[in-house]
């Protein structure tokens, strides 16, 4: 049944069988699931898995990325996905500790059933039970008191979460209400430009305010991003801990559909007044007013913008200038709009220009979804998973770089085994991400995940040498 929970199937890797009886293995999804065919599970010798590809002629990026065949994940979880990387950037060493063996994965399989609470020794189990199980995403959850694949046989106050990184979701569905190109799933780069003036504000925060360094954007393979904050004192944070940071940083919640206004102190508070001066007030002018022109393409809008403004007769001369069936662009309308009525006194002025200087703050600020990222508990999913809708890969992408982010150059699955094909047809059967478009992405994730081990050393280093003092 989809969503159901359920053990994952018993087995391992050993000797391969041959290529026909793979295929005629991987057609029954119940053999799949179950895990009955002892073939299957025979199925994982690196070796042989490194021949793997789909077979079939005249293959293209639209083929070779069919999800509904079983043979494309297995081989993308083989040859493509950066095992040892995402091993070290999890565990920040390169022996494994309790970060990595007491991590909580969760599978969904492809029929929808959903396991929770497994744990491995080091990427290698991992990997091949990731290879075994051929799920189409997996997810990262918190390292606990005790292995996860263990609970049932600790007391249940034994077993709790301990740490993990401090994570951050931004969906474009929040700014649905405000885009007016795409609507619910849908994305193109014009909206994505809400995402990248997010990624900007949200990181310059997490890094002037409270001092994070080890920052990993990921996208999400459709239409969001998520970070993914490794530093030492991310991971040590309670719930409470996170939820302080939630609210510091949530200040549109309740605001994003701009039937109500978002009525901010006076002054502004440092963080809103330093994005607002680098990045929103030029950012509003070229997405809401320009690229995307709100106002005009969407009349709702106009008439929801005018509600909150508390200058009535002005709203009343500019409802009779910028009707429902007007085609002024919305620049012209904001320009008028700007200016106070002619009869208003000087407090009124003051609050006429702080409610215009709200209403761009509540177009472009961060919208996040706060559930991710309040509790220990809570499961992501990991980079480098391949997004069901779209065969796009879960890619890090530098904030720093934001800006000529394109998610319609991401690589699809279809396109990354094409060129295995390729590779193959050349006579290199045995290459791995380093000779595909996943490459820049791979190294990116590398570095960070060094980073991450080195910051992890030096701790331990000085931690070592205090206990010497006394």
């Amino acid at each position: 049944m989809p969503g159901m929970q359920v053990d994952p199937p018993a087995g391992g890797p050993g000797q391969s069988a041959c290529c026909h009886s793979l295929v005629r293995t991987l057609r029954d999804p119940l053999t799949l699931l179950l895990g009955r065919s002892s073939a299957l599970d025979k199925l994982f010798a690196d070796d042989d898995l490194k021949a793997m590809l789909p077979k079939m002629d005249n293959a293209t990026e639209e083929s070779m990325g069919d999800l509904s065949n079983p043979m494309v994940m297995r081989t993308y979880y083989s040859r493509l996905l950066p095992w040892k990387a995402m091993f070290l950037w999890l565990n920040q060493s390169y022996v494994p500790t309790r970060q990595f063996t007491h991590r909580e994965f969760a599978f969904t399989l492809q029929n929808e059933a959903y396991l929770r609470y497994q744990s491995f020794a080091g990427a290698d189990e991992l990997k091949q039970e990731v290879l075994r199980l051929n799920p189409s995403r997996f997810e990262i959850g918190p390292m606990y008191s005790g292995r996860p694949k263990d609970r049932k046989a600790l007391m249940k106050a034994a077993f709790r979460p301990m740490t993990r990184e401090l994570v951050f979701d931004i969906d474009m569905t929040d700014y649905d209400s405000v885009r007016t190109c795409c609507k619910d799933k849908k994305m193109c780069s014009r909206c994505w430009k809400f995402i990248t003036v997010a990624v900007k504000v949200l990181d310059e925060i997490l890094r002037s305010d409270f001092g994070f360094r080890h920052i990993l954007w990921v996208y999400s393979g459709r239409r969001g991003i998520h970070a993914w904050i490794s530093d030492p004192a991310a991971l040590q944070m309670t719930d409470e801990q996170r939820s302080a940071i939630v609210r510091y940083i949530d200040i549109v919640k309740g605001y994003t559909t701009m039937e109500k206004r978002m009525a901010l102190h006076r002054p502004l508070h440092p963080t809103v007044e330093r994005a607002y001066e680098t990045c929103l007030r030029s950012a509003f002018a070229n997405v809401v007013l320009k690229d995307q022109d709100c106002w005009k393409t969407d009349p709702h809008q106009w008439e929801q913008v005018l509600g909150l403004i508390p200058d009535k007769e002005n709203v009343a001369e500019l409802l009779k200038k910028f009707p429902a069936s007007s085609t002024a662009p919305s620049i012209d309308r904001f320009k008028d709009l700007r200016k106070a009525h002619t009869r208003a006194t000087p407090k009124q002025v003051e609050r006429h220009d702080q409610a215009v200087q709200d209403l761009q703050i509540q177009y472009m600020y961060p919208r996040i979804d706060t559930e991710v990222s309040r509790k220990l508990n809570h499961l992501l999913k990991a980079p480098f998973c391949i997004h069901p809708g779209t065969g796009k890969v879960c890619v890090p992408i530098l904030a720093s770089q934001i800006d000529s982010f394109d998610p319609d150059t991401v690589p699809t699955v279809g396109k990354l085994l094409l060129e295995l094909e390729e590779l193959s047809r050349r006579g290199d059967t045995a290459a791995d991400w380093g000779k595909t478009s996943l490459r820049p992405y791979v190294e990116l994730f590398e570095r960070h995940a060094e980073a991450v081990a080195k910051e992890k050393a030096r701790e331990v280093k000085a931690a070592k040498a205090m206990s010497m003092e006394f």
